[in-house]
């Protein structure tokens, strides 16, 4: 095992023993290969130990963990891989997703280049349980990105959470992401950590106000999209309430978002959970905690809706698809 990787891969397992072999040999037949792995599982009910079993003397596993009750986040698992973690740079690699071969020789050059960066992260294809390719973006690529003639574009930090990451996750998929170590060790890990939806929207929010962003526009990770999974988060009201407060996070951390802004967010979420498929006694509820939370109503909701229809007419009114860089 190498004594100092520069990279440091984190792979937090639950239940995911059918596409382990996948994901372990996109990564131990990277063309990069200065890297160690850290193999987590949580307390998984399937094959996934006899799997992770056959992998626990590869000269570039450091460290296998396997809890004995499952945590009840995911995040608690980046947390643990962290602590572990001796790279200068890390990629937390989710067990059900699997990357292009020349993901490391891609992102590392580019963190090396560019000192100043906190984190690279690269394109994506979505698929489902089989590996088919799936019919959604969430590249979200414009022309701006596709017309980029270098392949990737460098943003400064508070422009790219105020710009990008106030308006969504833009960075959906951890399994695309390689980050500084040491800017993550900064961050106060007890609330990312500790959520069960949004932990990676507040801990990306955190990155990225820490450093440059690399965005790479090239596809070199595939995302298997659980459409299950998410959906449950979402009607629980979880994934919602986590939401409000990652907005409350940024908007404390830049004060600088005008009060006009702050309200199209608001219209936004108040717009998404009225048209939501989910229990009428759970959109009350969602309802009164964004107002709790984020002092948003119905009057944002109508404000929102006003500057949908006049940003057609009105070229100056802020939308997330002009804000976005």
């Amino acid at each position: 095992m190498n004594q100092s990787p520069l990279v440091s891969v984190i792979i937090p397992n639950y239940n995911y023993a059918r596409f382990l072999k996948q994901r372990m040999n996109s990564i131990l037949h990277q063309t990069y290969t200065n890297f160690e792995i850290i193999l987590l599982d949580d307390a998984s009910t399937d094959e996934s130990f006899e799997i992770i079993d056959q992998y626990k003397n590869h000269p570039q596993i450091s460290h296998v963990e396997i809890n004995r009750s499952n945590s009840g986040t995911p995040f608690l698992q980046w947390k643990k891989g962290l602590s572990l973690a001796r790279g200068k740079y890390v990629w937390i690699a989710e067990s059900d997703d699997y990357a292009d071969l020349s993901f490391l020789a891609t992102t590392v050059p580019l963190m090396e280049k560019n000192t100043e960066a906190a984190l690279c992260f690269v394109g994506s294809y979505c698929v489902d349980e089989e590996g088919n390719e799936l019919n959604l973006d969430h590249n979200r690529w414009g022309k701006r990105q596709l017309s980029c003639k270098e392949g990737y574009r460098i943003f400064n930090s508070s422009d790219y959470v105020l710009r990008n990451l106030y308006w969504r996750c833009y960075i959906f998929n951890s399994s695309g992401v390689l980050f500084r170590r040491d800017l993550s060790e900064a961050i106060d890990g007890r609330e990312w950590s500790s959520m069960k939806s949004s932990g990676d929207w507040l801990f990306w929010t955190e990155m990225a106000g820490m450093g440059k962003v690399i965005e790479v526009y090239k596809k070199l990770n595939y995302f298997r999209s659980h459409r299950s999974t998410s959906a449950q988060a979402r009607r629980s009201g979880i994934a919602w309430e986590e939401d409000f407060t990652v907005i409350s996070k940024i908007e404390q951390k830049y004060p600088q978002i005008t009060s006009y802004r702050k309200m199209l967010r608001r219209g936004i979420f108040y717009k998404k959970i009225k048209r939501a498929q989910f229990d009428r006694n759970i959109k009350q509820g969602l309802f009164e905690k964004l107002e709790d939370v984020l002092h948003g109503g119905y009057k944002s909701y109508l404000i929102e809706r006003l500057n949908k229809y006049l940003s057609s007419l009105v070229p100056c009114l802020p939308t997330e698809q002009r804000d976005r860089l």
